[in-house]
């Protein structure tokens, strides 16, 4: 039996007058989401092993993925699923706001065309853009949705201001992806 594949990100929201909360997404990167829109869009996150912590990691991968650091602010847990080629994901909310133009996307290596022999680097991710929660779900990987439910049921409940069991970032973070090859596949996270 082979080791579980973990990753572990953080999902920026933010509040708006015009279409209330909204979340930053990022659009996988590579030769197979090149095409794709519905279902190519996923958390900013990244692969981690032990000893690293998922909190860590998510920290880190946010990073590494959009090349800024995380905001400061209470980390709020959304928990784990387990996506459809059983890599299992962790995720944690956090308010803040990011202009998807200060980006600089991390890159991954891969074969492309497939065993032609040539290595070409791709962006994690190719591009980040803010979606209200009901736009979000038709973008994003279909295991993350229930990221989304879990982020409604905490602010309908008043929790991103400061729930108990909240972590704070700290505003660290250091450099680990989103995006990348097939699904579960080739590349990073």
């Amino acid at each position: 039996m082979g080791t579980v594949r973990r990753s572990a990100g953080l999902l920026l929201f933010r509040r708006t007058a015009e279409h209330g909360p909204e979340v930053l997404l990022g659009h996988m990167g590579g030769p197979y989401w090149a095409h794709r829109d519905a279902g190519a869009w996923s958390v900013p996150k990244g692969e981690y092993l032990p000893p690293e912590e998922a909190r860590d990691a998510a920290l880190r991968e946010f990073r590494e993925e959009l090349g800024v650091a995380p905001p400061e602010g209470e980390l709020l847990p959304l928990g784990e699923v387990r996506q459809s080629g059983g890599k299992t994901v962790t995720v944690w909310a956090v308010h803040g706001d990011l202009d998807p133009g200060s980006v600089v996307p991390g890159t991954f290596t891969m074969e492309w065309p497939p065993r032609s022999g040539i290595r070409r680097t791709f962006p994690e991710i190719d591009r980040v853009r803010w979606f209200p929660l009901d736009q979000a779900r038709a973008k994003l990987v279909k295991a993350q949705a229930v990221f989304l439910d879990r982020l409604r049921a905490l602010l309908t409940a008043g929790g991103a201001d400061g729930a108990a069991g909240t972590e704070s970032t700290g505003g660290t973070g250091s450099t680990g992806g989103t995006g990348g090859g097939a699904p579960d596949g080739p590349g990073p996270a």
